[in-house]
Formats: C-alpha cells, sequence, structure tokens
C-alpha cells in the first residue's frame, strides 16, 4: 500500500481551485482566440484571398471587396465563455463568401430622375441579375489554426 503524506495540504488545495477556476473561466482565452481569427480575416482582404480570390471582370486591376471598405470594416470578432467567433452583419457578405446568383430586379434611381448608360436614359432598368464568384474571405489558413 501506498500513503501520501501532503505537509501543506491547503496550499495544495489552493492551487488546485485556482487551476479549476482557470479552467472555468475561458473569457481571456476566447477573447484572443477571436482576435486571432480576426487577424486572419483582416490579412485575408491584405492579401487579396488566401488563395488569391478570382478579379472583378468590369473593372480590370480592381481589388474585390474592397472598393468602399464596408464589408471590411463590417467584420467584428465576439466571444464569452464558452465560444469565440468572427463574422458580420451585411446581407450581401454571404453571396460574396460563398458565390451564387443574384435575383433579377429593377434599378432606379436614388438621387437623379433617370439613370443614363452609354447615351441612353430611362427611368428604371431592369436588370438580369448577377453570377457572383465565391471569394471566401472568413477563412483560417492552416497556420492560422496552428497559431489559435
Amino acid at each position: 500500500m501506498i500513503e501520501i503524506k501532503i505537509n501543506n495540504e491547503k496550499e495544495v488545495l489552493e492551487l488546485l481551485e485556482r487551476v479549476a477556476e482557470g479552467i472555468r473561466y475561458n473569457v481571456p482565452l476566447m477573447r484572443t482566440i477571436a482576435g486571432t481569427m480576426q487577424s486572419a480575416v483582416d490579412q485575408n482582404f491584405e492579401a487579396g484571398g488566401r488563395p488569391k480570390w478570382l478579379g472583378v471582370k468590369s473593372r480590370p486591376g480592381g481589388s474585390p471587396l474592397i472598393d468602399s471598405g464596408a464589408l471590411r470594416n463590417s467584420i467584428h470578432a465576439s466571444w464569452d465563455n464558452d465560444e469565440a467567433q468572427v463574422g458580420t452583419n451585411l446581407v450581401y457578405a454571404a453571396i460574396h463568401h460563398f458565390g451564387g446568383k443574384t435575383k433579377p430586379h429593377k434599378i432606379k434611381p436614388v438621387t437623379k430622375k433617370a439613370l443614363a448608360f452609354g447615351g441612353i436614359v430611362r427611368k428604371s432598368v431592369n436588370h438580369p441579375g448577377s453570377q457572383i464568384q465565391a471569394r471566401p474571405f472568413l477563412v483560417l489558413t492552416p497556420q492560422d489554426e496552428e497559431d489559435i
């Protein structure tokens, strides 16, 4: 039979309690993970995608997803004791991330009385919809996952 005698029982119990508390209280860890994920998404925008996003046909030399910066600036991190997440609340973010086709819709002028396309003036234009290529921006590389 093995017998273990602990002379400083109070200190050992306090240490074990601190370890247990550290395991139960995960907010600092989740905050760090969320920050790492947000940095990874920022790097995706900086690099034009990881892997590279397809170019934009209508704007040769243009950079996909960063014209106004609204999508990039909408990316936010959140966390609590049990999870860390990074995302956006913009309605159009999903179609840019996953790709897809927009529905046909009518385009009307917002600040003027009419629209002008190539010298033709119209009060409204029927748009047939657009095919949007997937440009995943909420992705983690293997290195990002290792960092987490």
